[in-house]
């Protein structure tokens, strides 16, 4: 087909609201300069390219509803009602998007009193008769009517940029339907999501039997007579005009009056000059790079430069020359992310202007290589370093030189930043000259290496490239905004002692989680038969429809809230049920077994290395904080509030028999760091006469003058104010902490601020410098961007003010262990013990130690966690010791 019979169709409204939502979990990150939001117009522009690229049209048109009210809200005023109104994040999107397109070069279009899809089956139909092939994208399944052997639908099912086609013959493999008969099916069973009913009780199998047999709706009614006396007789009888209007409302019009003709819509292409001013001004530095890539590359052979590399072999290893003073990049390739297990693929290697790549990792334990890692004087720039580290050890060879993390660095300039692929993470700095691992690989179980060994090479080549060329621009960006000591004395040297945490691992008591599964089990069971005496029947508990249907039909427990598929069951709603059945304590305890069970027994069974330990995983760049999580398993997030929960602690012993397991936390350090930040001198003073700081809050906001006089309840309620002030919570969440009304919530935080002025000025004048700079930082100059301060959007607003609050409290206390953790490893070395630091769960740090080192224990860690940083009021540490991790507590 020529590319002047291609005519491309595209449904805006559809495509806009799936680009939205794709990309809503980075809407903190897609913000202009100007507080537009532009993850839609972003997504869109992503899809654009892909469809355009696919089906190389001549002629290309986007259609938009103009508005709510259509032709069809006139025949049936609650069409599409109930539908949530759309977020003003998108809404403010639409103009620009249609901006977008014009810079394309691209039609759009919309007609009052019509949808979309109307002005597209009008299109689709004058570019069938003009002997077009049509595609049309759309994110609406509804449009699939339009198929035809000279149209085809193309849905989008993944984000923007994957997509499902539809041809008359997969419609009938989907749905068992011909195109035409889509609007038959849905006048029958109706549209929730457009909100018009059907025939009462007829569901898609029945709709699908009557249509195999009757063709269409007219056919069915045409042989009702015929039909045997039923419920669905009756109601397909009594609901006629329904059915008949419900199928003309789903029926997309193809005779639409438009204002333009297929002449309108002949695309020649985007103009350069108007991208680029609007790429500028949605700050889509990405998308300009990529204008500039393709405009250079129309000189070149290739959008990506063909490098010179070099196999390294057995036999050619020592031709290798290097330096002190040579710069060097190295990037090991493995096959999946858990580099404690994963297949070794090979490396890539630069040295100076030379590149070097190898399948065989083996080559790395030879001297000339060995040497490049394990001599100080070698500087090494890697990807990521404790991955790198660990892996490396894996080998017997220590990494004891690391220079530039990439990853790490582009965590601390955007915490975003922060994707394990290279690729991505070089695009996201707008650096092209290297594919991404999914390109060359392919993804998930399907992921390999290339057939051929030159591609390979090339791309592990691209890789060191990327790492040293992106070295200096990122260095110089960290220097700007003052992190090169944070970079240099927290986080790179942290990375290492995490990887040797890794390595160490801890080891697991596999019989203690023997004996628990089967305890919980029995447990379970125990539970399980209680819920059905008390429902009366067998059903499945997991099952949160079968559990409504008894909680709320048969046990007529009111109702405390509805979801698209039935009754809320979740965990929130069974809590305000509590009191008036003894089956939900029994749920609610059965749902906490459960969990500790599958999550935390028969997860940790599951990950038990060969030499008895787990090795979990620090993810040094996840949070936007700064806190460190861990994965595989994840051992931060192990319950300590419930009893059952804290025996699972009882599985993590010491190595060796004689020794134990030494715990030591930091007290209430968020809290400190407050006092520290606020300046506040009622605050700083509880804490430098080592005052119960929860107590000395209850006794100033329920005016008492004796601590003696503060009740364990009134202590309680201090807590959560102090640590809900510390999260900027709101009264109303206050109430729900405490238990108390909103009006009593409000005062107590009227007298907190009253009492602790200096917090209260704090929380002021942080916002105020979040909405100036855009961003807040840390003790250490750790920044979190915060685009949504400046918000028109409440809610998105206020949680970006609670989050300036609360970030520079919790992500310098996060600082604080790192440098603890850090000069810990040290003077552990130092004192030639032969303790080892296992893990760090929040702001306690667990190690194993033999008995007779652990009252020098003792006396070195807290001190080591005391003097991490200076703040105007002290740090405290508690520590404890015992067999297991459960035994320090």
């Amino acid at each position: 087909m020529a590319k002047d019979k291609k005519l491309l169709l595209v449904d805006g409204n559809s495509v806009a609201f799936r680009a939205f939502f794709a990309l809503h979990n980075q809407l903190e990150r897609f913000v202009n300069h100007n507080g537009l939001h532009t993850n839609a117009i972003y997504g869109f522009k992503l899809m654009l390219d892909k469809i355009l690229g696919e089906t190389d049209p001549a002629n290309v048109l986007v259609a938009f509803d103009a508005g709510k009210v259509t032709f069809r809200t006139k025949k049936y005023d609650n069409y599409k009602g109930g539908r949530a109104k759309t977020p003003s994040e998108l809404s403010e999107q639409f103009p620009y998007i249609k901006e977008l397109l014009t810079a394309y070069g691209i039609k759009s279009y919309e007609l009052a009193d019509y949808e979309a899809d109307d002005i597209i089956g009008t299109m689709a139909k004058e570019g069938e008769a003009n002997g077009y092939e049509v595609t049309v994208v759309t994110g609406d399944r509804d449009l699939t009517q339009l198929t035809t052997d000279k149209t085809s639908v193309a849905v989008t099912i993944k984000g923007v940029t994957e997509i499902e086609k539809y041809t008359p013959a997969h419609v009938i493999e989907k749905y068992g339907l011909r195109p035409e008969q889509i609007i038959d099916m849905k006048g029958l069973t109706g549209d929730s999501s457009d909100n018009y009913p059907g025939v009462t009780k007829v569901g898609e199998k029945t709709a699908l039997k009557l249509l195999k047999q009757y063709e269409t709706i007219e056919g069915i009614y045409e042989h009702i007579d015929e039909m045997k006396k039923s419920k669905l007789k009756e109601n397909l009888l009594a609901d006629k005009e329904i059915a008949f209007m419900c199928k003309d409302l789903a029926t997309i019009r193809t005779d639409a009056p438009l204002e333009l003709t297929l002449a309108d819509t002949k695309w020649d292409g985007a103009k350069r000059e108007d991208l680029v001013a609007f790429f500028e001004e949605m700050d889509f530095k990405s998308f300009l790079a990529q204008l500039n890539k393709t405009s250079d590359a129309q000189n070149d052979e290739e959008a990506v430069s063909k490098l010179d590399v070099s196999e390294l072999t057995a036999d050619n290893l020592a031709d290798l020359s290097y330096t002190e003073a040579s710069d060097i990049s190295f990037y090991l390739e493995l096959a999946n992310d858990n580099y404690h297990t994963a297949d070794f693929w090979g490396f890539g290697l630069k040295i100076d202007d030379k590149f070097y790549a190898a399948k065989d990792v083996e080559l790395l334990k030879q001297p000339k290589l060995r040497q490049l890692f394990e001599d100080e004087k070698y500087e090494i720039d890697v990807f990521d370093g404790k991955r790198t580290y660990a892996a490396l050890n894996r080998l017997g060879i220590t990494l004891n030189n690391i220079n530039f993390d990439l990853l790490l660095v582009s965590y601390l300039l955007n915490t975003s930043d922060n994707s394990n692929d290279l690729g991505n993470l070089a695009h996201r700095h707008d650096y092209y000259d290297v594919k991404t691992d999914e390109e060359v690989y392919g993804k998930g179980a399907k992921r390999s290496l290339p057939a051929e060994d030159e591609v390979y090479f090339e791309h592990l080549a691209h890789k060191v490239k990327a790492i040293s060329d992106l070295e200096d621009d990122l260095m110089v960006e960290l220097k700007k905004n003052e992190q090169v000591e944070l970079y240099l004395q927290i986080e790179r040297p942290l990375s290492l002692v995490l990887a040797q945490m890794e390595i160490a691992g801890i080891t697991v008591d596999r019989e203690r989680l023997d004996i628990m599964q089967s305890e919980f089990k029995e447990r379970l069971s125990e539970l399980e038969q209680l819920i059905y005496q008390e429902a009366g029947e067998e059903f499945n508990i997991n099952s949160p429809k079968q559990l409504g249907v008894i909680l709320f039909e048969k046990l007529k427990l009111p109702v405390v809230k509805k979801t698209k598929t039935g009754y809320s069951t979740a965990v929130d709603v069974l809590e305000k049920l509590r009191g008036m059945s003894p089956i939900i304590d029994n749920i609610l305890a059965y749902r906490q077994l459960a969990k500790l069970q599958s999550t935390y027994v028969e997860g940790l069974l599951k990950v038990i290395s060969t030499d008895g330990k787990v090795h979990t995983r620090y993810t040094q760049t996840l949070t936007a904080t700064g806190r460190l999580s861990s994965i595989d398993p994840n051992l931060q997030n192990i319950p300590v509030r419930l009893e059952e929960g804290r025996k699972i602690r009882q599985s993590f012993v010491p190595s060796y028999p004689d020794w134990e397991i030494f715990a030591s936390d930091y007290s209430q350090i968020e809290l400190r760091v407050l006092a520290h930040i606020s300046g506040d001198p009622h605050m700083q003073a509880a804490f430098k006469e080592d005052s119960d700081i929860h107590a000395s809050t209850a006794m100033k906001i329920f005016g008492l003058d004796d601590a003696s006089e503060v009740t364990p309840n009134m202590r309680r309620q201090a807590k959560a104010v102090n640590f809900g002030i510390v999260y900027g919570i709101s009264d109303f969440g206050l109430a729900q902490s405490i238990g108390s009304t909103r009006k009593q919530a409000k005062e107590f935080m009227q007298t907190y601020f009253a009492s602790f002025p200096g917090v209260h000025q704090y929380m002021q004048d942080i916002i105020k410098t979040a909405r100036e700079k855009g961003y807040v930082e840390t003790l250490f100059h750790r920044r979190r961007y915060l685009p949504d301060i400046k918000s028109k959007n409440y809610n998105l607003r206020s949680f970006a003010e609670r989050t300036a609050m609360n970030t520079p409290i919790q992500g310098s206390a996060a600082d604080i262990i790192k440098v603890a953790m850090i000069n810990m490893q040290t003077e552990l070395k130092k004192a030639g013990l032969k303790a080892k630091m296992l893990l760090q769960v929040h702001d306690e740090l667990i190690f194993e130690a033999p008995k007779e080192e652990l009252e020098t224990l003792k006396e070195l860690v807290p001190k080591v966690m005391d003097s991490a940083v200076e703040l105007a009021v002290p740090l405290k540490v508690e520590s404890a010791s015992g067999k297991t991790w459960f035994d320090t507590k």
